[in-house]
C-alpha cells in the first residue's frame, strides 16, 4: 500500500518507516520532511499515484500539518476514499483530536510515536476497503 510520512524530524521518519516495512504495512513509502513539500507532491501527483496512507506530523516549522490540511480543502474531492490521513501528535489535547475529525479529510489521530498496535489499528480500518466481499 503506498504510503506518505510528512515529518520534519528526521528520526521520527527513520523510525516510522522501519516499523511500518517490519509490519508488512507498506514497502512503497514516500518520505516528506515539511508540509510544503509534500503538498507540492499531493497537488502534481496523479489520481492513481495518489498514497493510501498519509501519516502526517502536526508540529513542523513552516507549513504545519494544520496548514496542510487547511491547503488540501480544495482538493477534497480527489483525496476522499484514496487517502486516508492520519494525523501523528505528542499532544493528548482533546481539542487537536475535534479538530482533525472536523476537516474532513483526517481518518483518525495516532499518539506518537507510532506503534504495533497503532499501525494494526489502521491496517483493520482499512481492510474493509480491500475485502472483496
Amino acid at each position: 500500500m503506498h504510503t506518505l510520512l510528512i515529518d520534519d524530524d528526521e528520526i521520527a521518519l527513520f523510525l516510522t518507516e522501519r516499523l511500518l516495512r517490519r509490519e508488512d504495512f507498506s514497502d512503497d513509502i514516500a518520505a516528506f520532511g515539511s508540509g510544503a513539500e509534500a503538498l507540492a507532491f499531493l497537488r502534481k501527483a496523479p489520481i492513481e499515484e495518489l498514497p493510501r496512507v498519509i501519516f502526517l506530523d502536526l508540529n513542523m516549522p513552516g507549513m504545519d500539518g494544520w496548514e496542510l490540511l487547511e491547503a488540501l480543502q480544495p482538493l477534497q474531492a480527489r483525496l476522499r476514499g484514496r487517502c486516508h490521513i492520519y494525523i501523528l501528535t505528542s499532544s493528548l489535547a482533546y481539542a487537536d483530536a475535534a479538530r482533525g475529525q472536523a476537516s474532513g479529510l483526517v481518518a483518525g489521530l495516532i499518539r506518537k510515536p507510532i506503534d504495533r498496535d497503532q499501525i494494526l489499528a489502521v491496517r483493520a480500518q482499512l481492510a474493509p476497503e480491500t475485502d472483496p466481499e
